[in-house]
């Protein structure tokens, strides 16, 4: 298998992990607070909305919400994939952040579709190439794939956790089992 090839599976298959996670958030789970204090997605005074952050992160991090999460990789799909494939003139302030769970499984789905086009559209030797990151450094292009790849994967299973903790906390059956409850009834 070719580089592009490998990087397309993993790519996908990383996406899947997420995206799977996120089959069926509605916005009761998308808003709720795990922890006092979580990172969540904001009103800003401007009516645009945006997601916590610091800079530098604080030490430890605080706890966030699914929505959060959510929209943190959906984002991060939009703009690495701005700086290092793009027009390179995005920035974190000019996002309105979804503040819906459609909404942020919508962007979700378009970060990855910009990504997924553009290594479809590149040859082996491209993926050595230099990129521009948000903040300034270059990487080979390969690295901004893996990293996506890398992204998805662990805040998929971040999102799939907390998750679980909303189900039990909050007494609801996985969507899983009132469909084969639904199924056995009729």
């Amino acid at each position: 298998m070719d580089p592009v090839s490998l990087l397309a599976t993993q790519l996908e298959e990383g996406y899947r992990m997420i995206r799977d996670r996120v089959e069926e958030l509605g916005d009761d789970e998308f808003w709720w607070e795990p922890a006092p204090d979580s990172w969540t997605i904001r009103q800003r005074p401007d009516g645009r909305w945006a997601a916590d952050y610091a800079v530098p992160d604080p030490i430890p991090a605080p706890m966030t919400t699914i929505g959060w999460r959510l929209v943190h990789v959906a984002e991060c799909k939009v703009m690495y994939h701005e700086y290092a494939f793009g027009a390179a003139k995005l920035t974190w302030p000019d996002i309105d952040s979804a503040h819906s769970s459609d909404a942020a499984v919508a962007q979700l789905e378009e970060g990855q579709h910009k990504l997924v086009t553009t290594l479809q559209a590149l040859q082996p030797h491209d993926l050595e190439r230099q990129v521009m990151t948000n903040w300034g450094e270059e990487w080979p292009a390969w690295k901004i794939f893996w990293t996506m790849i890398h992204h998805d994967i662990h805040h998929g299973a971040e999102i799939g956790a907390l998750r679980d903790l909303y189900r039990v906390t909050h007494d609801v059956a996985p969507a899983s089992d009132a469909n084969r409850n639904q199924g056995a009834s009729e």
